[in-house]
């Protein structure tokens, strides 16, 4: 048990409190004994983080999977737009990714950045997170960020052109990104990645065109 669990259960905490700590600290039985006390299920925390995100930052998936059976919203995004599945494709939690979009998330929602899930898993090289993404469902494979670019720009300007960046834009191409598609100020991903000298990413975009 974790220390801000006990405090709050010492405290004559609410059933809401009691239900978001047990979350976070992983306590199955207690998340359900808050939910018998009253508790929303549903209820946020200051930051607006839900049980089923505080839990999924903590890596407790037994917790995520009985809150999904429960009803929650799992859709429902912090103040910083976190959410679980947002959560998993951020921190490379590919068995998280995966219980989320069985579960039916939302694959429309955005970071604060205004990408989907797929765009900081391909910005990062999740590549195990961005092929399930591409081979099992719809998420949009061209969303255009705030900053003015793809997943496929993100792969390669934020990448070090190596290995997993190769086989990220090979997927992206493989599964519908336009590799016309520019970046703010006009320039294309084969010439983001020729300035950077990834030639095997240029060889790669070449066959796209």
């Amino acid at each position: 048990m974790t220390d801000a669990l006990t405090r709050v259960q010492e405290t004559g905490a609410t059933a809401d409190e009691r239900y978001l700590e047990a979350a976070a600290a992983g306590d199955l039985d207690g998340v359900r004994a808050a939910l018998a006390d009253g508790a929303d299920k549903n209820a946020v925390d200051r930051e607006e983080a839900t049980a089923i995100l505080r839990a999924a930052r903590g890596g407790h998936l037994d917790v995520v999977r009985a809150l999904i059976a429960e009803g929650v919203d799992i859709d429902a995004q912090d103040q910083t737009c976190f959410n679980p599945f947002i959560h998993g494709c951020i921190f490379n939690d590919f068995e998280l990714v995966k219980t989320m979009v069985e579960a039916g998330a939302d694959l429309k929602r955005l970071t604060r950045f205004g990408g989907n899930g797929l765009t900081p898993a391909a910005e990062k090289g999740h590549l195990e997170i961005v092929r399930y993404l591409l081979e099992n469902t719809n998420i949009n494979v061209n969303l255009t960020n705030t900053l003015g670019w793809t997943a496929l720009i993100e792969a390669i300007i934020l990448g070090d052109g190596g290995p997993v960046r190769q086989q990220t834009v090979e997927l992206l191409l493989q599964h519908g990104a336009k590799p016309g598609m520019t970046d703010e100020w006009g320039v294309p991903p084969i010439e983001l990645a020729r300035k950077r000298g990834f030639d095997e990413i240029v060889a790669i975009i070449e066959r796209y065109l």
